[in-house]
């Protein structure tokens, strides 16, 4: 029942929890991508959540990018399984974390992030904010400041992590690291173009430029309504 034969689109479970733990939700990922390993036909899932203030840093991280000492840490810290290297989750920074087949679409990771940073780019241009890549780098920047970050993971072609955008945070986290390993690209959020912009407003357009960029009918897991198409 993955498959809407009438819109030609495969369905995609979406869930909006709101704020979120990090290990919470990175446990719920590694469950859902055991789950999709073990049985490829389930569903697809788009999660979109915030985080509490917490650093992640990817497999190949390099320590050097961390302005603290990460063995008299007062901030919450994990090291998981993605691409990357650190960066910082918080309060008004929106976080998706798609769990695909790449099967059903294409198996290439390239072609993957390029989709993502394809997704955010069509968010910002609701806003009439021209979002740009920057040949070398995965994310999107905007006026010359970085403004969302990629990193995945993809086991059998079952993907998991995925993208922050940052809406309206705190930005004084980022002072702490050099997010994702690049001195010369400041970050900086949405609010500094929109000042009264939120993450409950941008959600809505996450969802729906996720299922025109990935062709699929995204759907409220809890009553399976569509929410985009």
């Amino acid at each position: 029942m993955i498959y809407n034969t009438q819109s030609n689109q495969y369905r995609c479970l979406g869930y909006n929890p709101g704020l979120m733990p990090y290990e919470t939700a990175h446990q719920w990922q590694k469950s859902l991508v055991a789950e999709r390993i073990n049985n490829p036909e389930l569903e697809d899932v788009l999660i979109v959540l915030e985080h509490p203030p917490v650093y992640t840093l990817g497999q190949g991280a390099n320590p050097e990018f961390i302005k603290f000492n990460l063995d008299k840490s007062n901030y919450d810290v994990h090291r998981i399984e993605r691409g990357g290297e650190v960066t910082y989750h918080c309060p008004g920074q929106l976080v998706g974390y798609p769990i695909l087949n790449l099967r059903r679409y294409r198996q290439d990771l390239h072609w993957y992030l390029r989709q993502l940073e394809e997704v955010l780019i069509r968010v910002l241009a609701n806003y009439d904010l021209k979002g740009e890549r920057i040949p070398g780098f995965t994310g999107v920047w905007l006026e010359g400041y970085k403004v969302a970050a990629i990193g995945i993971k993809v086991s059998k072609w079952i993907t998991m992590h995925g993208f922050s955008l940052n809406v309206c945070p705190d930005m004084t986290g980022f002072e702490q690291i050099i997010p994702c390993g690049i001195a010369d690209k400041p970050v900086r959020s949405l609010a500094a173009w929109i000042p009264d912009i939120t993450c409950n407003q941008v959600s809505y357009f996450v969802s729906q430029c996720f299922a025109e960029v990935f062709s699929v009918n995204l759907v409220d897991a809890n009553n399976h309504n569509i929410i985009a198409d």
